[in-house]
């Protein structure tokens, strides 16, 4: 009997422990989130610390309250008393703190399993802000690459420009060119 009693308190500490680094895990991860999600999660983050040193204290009452009968009974059992001469009164106690360490015991499984949903959402919200990190980033290195056409085709168009106005200018000249001949040939003609 007393030896499950040690055990169980061994259990629930190790829970509490496990309680508490799961606490602090999720603590981390809630403040590199974004503002408005941060915001929400460290509240329930504070009522799960709350909860969890309520748990604590009562544990350590509750083992401290143990070890003063485990005293007791060890000096009952070298010959002090009788074991038959525990009064029921005892009994009930001892009754009413296995089934209050119970309740804890219920309470820290219902805390870690919440703060495992918690975390599992925290990680499913840091994938999705993955999955949109990457979509910007990839938006961006389009954007990027439509810039870079944007430009080529712009210095195309400027080349081309050019060349339409140097073959203006070749026409011009050309024209300029034949009308002075045209009218060298019949100045000559007419002045025969």
């Amino acid at each position: 009997m007393e030896e499950q009693k040690r055990q169980k308190f061994s259990e629930i500490k190790a829970g509490l422990d496990d309680a508490e680094s799961l606490i602090r895990k999720m603590d981390l991860e809630a403040r590199s989130l974004q503002p408005n999600v941060k915001a929400v999660l460290l509240a329930k983050l504070r009522e799960y610390k709350s909860d969890l040193n309520n748990l604590k204290s009562e544990h350590k009452r509750l083992a401290s309250a143990n070890s003063n009968q485990a005293a007791r009974d060890d000096l009952l059992e070298s010959g002090m008393a009788d074991a038959m001469s525990v009064s029921a009164n005892q009994r009930g106690r001892l009754m009413m703190s296995t089934e209050r360490l119970n309740e804890s015991s219920d309470r820290i499984k219902e805390s870690r399993r919440t703060m495992l949903e918690t975390e599992e959402l925290g990680v499913s919200i840091l994938q999705d802000l993955r999955q949109q990190r990457q979509s910007l980033l990839h938006a961006n290195d389009t954007l990027h690459g439509v810039d870079d056409n944007i430009s080529k085709s712009k210095k195309i168009l400027t080349n081309m420009s050019r060349r339409m106005s140097r073959n203006k200018w070749i026409i011009s000249s050309i024209i300029v060119v034949l009308v002075v001949a045209i009218a060298l040939i019949l100045y000559f003609k007419l002045s025969k």
